[in-house]
């Protein structure tokens, strides 16, 4: 893990920085809702993933960061809690990210991708929708209308695969290289605007690669057993999952 020390002023994300909970960074905005930075390790709320959580500190004030949104192109760190006088433009903040949660976070949102691709494989149904927790999440795939038999299958195959502790790789990637190796089905290339080029690209072993800006971790054996919970119909064709992760 990287520490204050070692996270120089301004930097920004590598594509494999999902392990770093605390940074310095410098202040460009700061209003009573919200302090802007000139980098961070913040994860700001997207692709069905929750923000992080955490502090922001300076010298003479703190401030708990409840919510963090990407805004006009700005991340904008919502806050709550705050001590002393707000921060002015130039001062360096040191930021600490909740380890818990974003360990949760990374351990969901891997699972959520193994899960996804063993239900494309399986029965050719594509991820249309997901949704992130810290104690749950789900996933909408289609076309798909599951048996309690497939629900076991699934969960079974998944597990399976989460077991053999593939690793979980984090790079960029141009986007013609991407659009060429990413399966069919995995990824809505579609949906990402042409612009965005190069794309971070996850991939987890020999079974999955597809672009995500989420965060996971560094081999599926740290997610842990995953456990369906529910399983129901959205509407002609649709079937929603729901998992939960155990320690």
């Amino acid at each position: 893990m990287r520490h204050f020390a070692e996270a120089e002023t301004g930097d920004a994300p590598l594509p494999d920085d999902d392990d770093v909970t605390a940074f310095t960074a410098t202040v460009v905005d700061a209003t009573d809702d919200y302090i802007v930075l000139d980098g961070t390790y913040f994860y700001p709320e997207g692709g069905g993933q929750p923000a992080d959580h955490g502090t922001l500190q300076w010298d003479g004030g703190s401030a708990d960061v409840t919510d963090v949104q990407k805004e006009h192109g700005a991340v904008r760190h919502h806050i709550d809690n705050q001590e002393g006088e707000l921060p002015e433009d130039g001062d360096e903040v040191r930021g600490r990210i909740d380890e818990g949660r974003r360990r949760t976070l990374r351990r969901m949102h891997t699972a959520q991708h193994v899960l996804s691709k063993v239900v494309l494989d399986v029965f050719g149904a594509q991820t249309a929708g997901n949704q992130i927790h810290t104690d749950r999440s789900r996933i909408d795939f289609e076309p798909a209308d599951f048996s309690e038999e497939d629900v076991a299958l699934i969960e079974d195959r998944t597990n399976t695969a989460i077991e053999q502790d593939l690793p979980v790789e984090k790079n960029e990637m141009d986007r013609a290289k991407a659009e060429e190796q990413t399966p069919e089905g995995r990824g809505l290339l579609d949906l990402i605007p042409d612009h965005v080029d190069p794309l971070r690209m996850v991939r987890i072993g020999d079974l999955d690669l597809c672009p995500c800006g989420g965060t996971h971790v560094d081999h599926t054996r740290e997610v842990g057993r995953l456990r369906i919970t529910n399983r129901t119909s959205k509407g002609a064709d649709v079937d929603r999952i729901e998992f939960a992760l155990e320690e």
